[in-house]
Parts: structure tokens; sequence; C-alpha cells
């Protein structure tokens, strides 16, 4: 726990104020016709292939797109590499990003609900963690109600699609996402089970 709180205050002294989105939400809105067809009008995914952006953090929005941009430029090497993605902000200038994070964050994201069977194991994975296992709690970065903490670009996961935070999870227990501050979501998921992803992806979908 000490740990994380250091790497915490470590990272909001260091980039929190590089980070931060300084865009027009107004502009953004005008911008992101193409973003809908993935996204929704509003960042509310139709399908849970894509992730919900509506109502997350401005400055992890701008940091996500930002790392997608350096995968881009870098064929994948650094960054966030997705191959959609990278596609998309190929051509966005750094005040479309700030745009587009400005005006995702200004929405409301739709909640969801996780199964009645995984919210007693999901709680206690997440707010607990496992210490036997060496599993720190979901809750010490991304808060009890999975709201995340902006300032340290921890994002706002709660009522996120299962289905997208299950793959994200597995991406990041095989090291194909490499975009996490001091590799900690990576060391965190490479303790997970494919039981504890299901669990924890379906938990996570239900808080708001």
């Amino acid at each position: 726990m000490k740990k994380i709180a250091m790497f915490v205050g470590l990272y909001i002294g260091l980039t929190g104020v590089a980070m931060a989105a300084t865009g027009d939400a107004e502009a953004g809105q005008q911008k992101a016709a193409v973003c809908a067809a993935c996204h929704g009008q509003d960042g509310n995914a139709p399908s849970d292939m894509y992730p919900k952006i509506a109502g997350q953090h401005e400055g992890y929005l701008l940091k996500q797109l930002t790392d997608y941009k350096l995968a881009h430029e870098t064929g994948g090497e650094q960054g966030r590499a997705n191959a959609i993605m990278q596609g998309q902000v190929a051509m966005l200038s750094e005040q479309d990003m700030a745009d587009l994070a400005a005006f995702y964050a200004s929405q409301e994201m739709e909640g969801g609900a996780a199964p009645e069977d995984v919210i007693a194991a999901g709680k206690k994975l997440f707010v607990a963690g496992d210490e036997a296992r060496g599993i720190a709690a979901c809750a010490a970065c991304h808060g009890p109600r999975g709201d995340g903490m902006g300032l340290a670009n921890f994002p706002d996961i709660s009522g996120q699609h299962a289905a997208y935070t299950k793959q994200q999870l597995e991406l990041f227990r095989s090291g194909e996402r490499a975009n996490d501050m001091n590799n900690m979501m990576r060391d965190l998921a490479s303790k997970l089970t494919d039981k504890d992803i299901e669990i924890l992806s379906q938990y996570v979908q239900g808080l708001y």
C-alpha cells in the first residue's frame, strides 16, 4: 500500500500538470462525429467491444489519445498500440485531442449491472485484494466505487462494459498493453487468474 501511495504522489507531482486537458468541450463535440460509430453519440458505447468514455476523467482521456498517437508514430513500439485507434488519431492535433477529451469528460456515463453471484467475491477482491497472492486492492487506485483519481490519471472504471474491462486486464496480463505507470497494472494483472478477471470485470460493471 505504501508503494502504491508513493507512486501516486510521484505521478501527481511529475505529470499531473503536464497531462491536464485544456480542451473546449463544444469544439470537441463538433469533432466527435467519427468517434460515435464505436463510442456512441455521447460516449456510451452501444457495443461492449468498445469502452464507455462518457464522464471519464479529462486528463486520462487526453493521455490515452496521446498514447495512441505515440503508438502510431512509433509503429506500436511506444504508447498504447491499437490498430483502430492508431488510425483514428493519426491526423489529430494536440488541440483536437484536448477538445475531444473535454467533450467526453462532460458527458454522463450510463450505469451497468453486475450479476448477483459475483458481487460478494468481486467486492472482496476489488476492495481488499488478496494479500496471500500479492494482489493489491483495485480500490487503492480506483476508489471503492471505481471512480478513479483524476489528478493521477487513474481512470473511472465504474459501470464499464465487463467485456471491455476483461479484455484490458488480459492485455495488461500478457504485456500487450504497456502504457500503465510503473508497470502497476501489468504487475497486478499478472497475478490474476482467468476467474479473477471474469469476476472483477463483472463486478466493476455494476459499480456506479
